[in-house]
C-alpha cells in the first residue's frame, strides 16, 4: 500500500516537463460532475492555451449514441490540489461540435450576462455559502447518525466542537486547505444546525468567476468524500422532519451598493427581486420546496420578504449594512444544488438590466 501512495505522491517535476490537466464538466443532470485527465507538454496557466477536447456525450445523459461526440472548452484553471506541482484542474463548459451550448451549458448564458457592459461597470461581487450532508455510504444515512435513527435535537451541532456534535471535520478540514492551495477563495467553513451538515463559503468573486470557483469547490469536495469513503449530498432537505434544510445563500453587492449611499441601491435592488420572486424560485434549484416552509430558518417558498437580521427571510441585510448605510445583502432562497452560473447571472440580470 505504501507504494501505491509513493507511486501517488510521485513529482513529475523531477523527471520531465509534462503536466497533468484534469478537465472537469458537468453532466446530464445539472448536478453530476464529471472529469478525466489528459497529458500536455508544459505547463499552462491561460484557459485560451489550453486544447478543446472531447467526451461520449451518450454516457452522461447528454447526446444520443449515434450522434455522441461532446466538445469541451477549457474556461477557467486552478492548480490540482491532488497531483500538485504543475498540474492543473480545468473547468470546462460543454458544446455541440457545431459549437451550440448544451442545455445544461449554463455558463453560456452566465458568461453573456457578466459580458455586458452595464454589468461589468457595476461590479458585482458575491458570495456564496455553499451548505452539504455527509452521508454513510453503506446506508445513505448522515454520518454519525445511529443506524436506522436520529441524533439528539438540534441545538449542540451547530460549530459544535467534540466527537458527539461534530461529524466529518477531517473532510472539511481537508477540503478548506485544498481549495485554498487550488486558488479558490474560499473563505470560511462551519458546521451546520443539522448533524452531519458543513458549509463552506467562496467569496468574494467578481462574476463570472463565483459559479467557476463554487463548481471546482464541490469538485474537490467530491473527491475528497471520495477517498474517505464517505458520500457528499447537496439534496435541500436530505432528512425530512425538523431538521434544517440545506441552501446556498448568496450575498451580492454592486459598487454602487458598496459604496456611501448604497442602502438606497439595496432597497431598490431588493424591489426588484420581489416583483420576479417566481421566475428567480423556479431557477433556484430542485426540490426546495421541500426546504422553503417557512420554519428551519427559510421564509416560505411563495411569499418575498426581506428584512434587517432576519433568517427567516427570502432577503436579509445584516445589521452592519444597515447601520453604515451601505454594504450587500443576503438572498437566502437558493438551494444547496443550485447552479452558480444560474443564480449569479440571474441576481445581476435582475438588479442591473431588467427594467420593471
Amino acid at each position: 500500500m505504501s507504494v501505491l501512495v509513493d507511486l501517488q505522491n510521485l513529482n513529475l517535476g523531477d523527471t520531465t516537463e509534462k503536466v497533468i490537466a484534469e478537465y472537469i464538466w458537468i453532466g446530464g443532470s445539472g448536478m453530476d460532475l464529471r472529469s478525466k485527465a489528459r497529458t500536455l507538454s508544459g505547463p499552462v496557466s491561460d484557459p485560451v492555451k489550453l486544447p478543446r477536447w472531447n467526451y461520449d456525450g451518450s454516457s452522461t445523459g447528454q447526446a444520443s449514441g449515434e450522434d455522441s461526440e461532446v466538445i469541451l472548452y477549457p474556461q477557467a484553471i486552478f492548480r490540482d490540489p491532488f497531483r500538485r506541482g504543475n498540474n492543473i484542474l480545468v473547468m470546462c463548459d460543454a458544446y455541440t461540435p457545431g459549437g451550440e451550448p448544451l442545455p445544461t451549458n449554463k455558463r453560456f448564458n452566465a458568461a453573456k450576462i457578466f459580458s455586458r457592459s452595464e454589468v461589468a461597470a457595476a461590479e458585482p461581487w458575491y458570495g456564496i455559502e455553499q451548505e452539504y450532508t455527509l452521508l454513510q455510504k453503506s446506508a445513505n444515512w448522515p454520518l454519525g447518525w445511529p443506524a436506522g435513527g436520529f441524533p439528539g435535537p438540534q441545538g449542540p451541532y451547530y460549530c459544535g466542537v467534540g466527537a458527539d456534535k461534530a461529524f466529518g471535520r477531517d473532510i472539511v478540514d481537508a477540503h478548506y486547505k485544498a481549495c485554498l492551495y487550488a486558488g479558490i477563495n474560499i473563505s470560511g467553513i462551519n458546521a451546520e444546525v443539522m448533524p452531519g451538515q458543513w458549509e463552506f463559503q467562496v467569496g468574494p468573486a467578481v462574476g463570472i468567476s463565483a459559479g467557476d470557483e463554487v463548481w471546482v469547490a464541490r469538485y474537490i469536495l467530491e473527491r475528497i468524500a471520495e477517498m474517505a469513503g464517505v458520500v457528499v449530498s447537496f439534496d435541500p432537505k436530505p432528512v425530512k422532519g425538523d431538521w434544517n434544510g440545506a441552501g446556498a445563500h448568496t450575498n451580492y453587492s454592486t459598487k454602487a451598493m458598496r459604496d456611501p449611499g448604497g442602502y438606497a441601491v439595496i432597497k431598490k435592488a431588493i424591489e426588484r427581486l420581489s416583483l420576479r420572486h417566481k421566475e428567480h424560485i423556479s431557477s433556484y434549484g430542485e426540490g426546495n420546496e421541500r426546504r422553503l416552509t417557512g420554519r428551519h430558518e427559510t421564509a416560505d417558498i411563495n411569499t418575498f420578504t426581506w428584512g434587517v437580521a432576519n433568517r427567516g427571510a427570502s432577503v436579509r441585510v445584516g445589521r452592519d449594512t444597515d447601520k453604515e448605510g451601505r454594504g450587500y445583502f443576503e438572498d437566502r432562497r437558493p438551494a444547496s444544488n443550485m447552479d452558480p452560473y444560474v443564480v449569479t447571472s440571474m441576481i445581476a440580470e435582475t438588479t442591473i438590466l431588467w427594467q420593471p
